[in-house]
């Protein structure tokens, strides 16, 4: 891991209130970062964890990227610095992990500052694992900083929540992120619509926004949107269109649907474009919403939402949207 030594612009204020910890040397035991996906939570932990590991930071508390601590945590091989995640990607932290956790921290740090551990997503902690962690807080070993890292509190147990400082990461406005990415991207804000389009699709996160502008995630909503146009106009399957889109990811997909149904109940308002989840959909949308009408659209609603928390499960997606393409094709056929 090599720290870029700076930090995200939208992130300053945070930044201010981890720096007061330092300066007022009331470093917490337990530390919980959340925010949506793409505000850069773990930048922000890597940040901190530099900073108080670094033996001479910066004037503005940024570690120095010279001293042996920082060259260490570059090289990854800082004993003070212990990361805990998923072993494999989609699968949990396990009580194994966190039994291994368990005995490092009975050990002294090795060096005079501080140890930092960083687990990442804490969410990830099966019950037998969040049950052994939760010594680790009622237990706290000295000079050490447990940092949580999460999209999803609420799928903390209480136990850990309450005994964490809390640090919401906050998603900024649209015009600090299209400046952002079009300074990183190297583009003209003013002249690409582009821009705007990845950042609405990104919910305003903007690395999400920077990773959906680097692999044309837009280009693929677009394709799936014509799909779901074909479907209302009667001129495509709802059942082929459903076996292609199983072979997607699911999670961004059912986001997707949701956002144009939601722009769609939105549309019966009359609402201005850059209200939309999809403003760079509205025509086509305007000119879906005037074949509908409400009731439909809540029902639609309502089965996207069953099905959004039905994903964590073994459920067969091609199924699923089978059924949530059908109900679409329906719903445009009874107009």
């Amino acid at each position: 891991m090599t720290l870029a030594n700076r930090l995200l612009p939208w992130q300053q204020q945070n930044w201010e209130h981890l720096c007061s910890y330092i300066v007022q040397k009331r470093i917490p035991q337990a530390l919980l970062i959340t925010g949506n996906k793409g505000l850069g939570k773990q930048q922000l932990a890597d940040q901190f964890a530099a900073a108080l590991l670094c033996a001479t930071p910066k004037a503005d508390g940024i570690a120095c990227g010279l001293c042996n601590s920082c060259l260490l945590i570059n090289a990854e091989t800082h004993p003070d610095f212990i990361r805990l995640q998923p072993e494999e990607p989609g699968k949990d932290i396990t009580i194994g992990q966190i039994r291994n956790l368990i005995t490092r921290l009975t050990l002294k740090p090795q060096f005079e500052t501080h140890r930092v551990v960083i687990i990442n997503p804490a969410d990830k902690m099966n019950n037998a694992a969040a049950n052994a962690f939760l010594k680790c807080l009622e237990e706290p070993t000295e000079r050490t900083l447990i940092i949580l890292i999460t999209e999803k509190p609420a799928k903390l147990p209480a136990t850990i929540v309450s005994r964490c400082q809390k640090m919401p990461v906050a998603t900024p406005d649209r015009e600090t992120v299209v400046a952002w990415l079009a300074e990183t991207l190297q583009r003209d804000a003013d002249k690409n619509k582009t821009l705007y389009a990845n950042v609405s699709l990104a919910q305003g996160a903007p690395l999400l926004a920077l990773e959906y502008a680097n692999d044309e995630t837009l280009t693929l909503r677009n394709d799936c949107f014509n799909a779901w146009v074909a479907i209302a106009k009667q001129l495509k399957s709802p059942v082929m269109i459903a076996e292609d889109w199983h072979k997607l990811p699911a999670s961004p997909l059912i986001f997707w649907i949701t956002s144009w149904v939601i722009d769609l109940t939105k549309c019966f308002y009359h609402p201005k474009t850059e209200n939309l989840y999809n403003p760079d959909l509205n025509g086509q949308l305007q000119e879906l919403s005037q074949r509908l009408e409400l009731k439909g659209l809540y029902k639609l609603y309502d089965l996207l939402l069953a099905g959004r928390q039905r994903l964590d499960t073994q459920i067969n997606k091609q199924l699923l949207f089978e059924e949530i393409l059908i109900q679409w094709r329906e719903l445009n056929r009874s107009q």
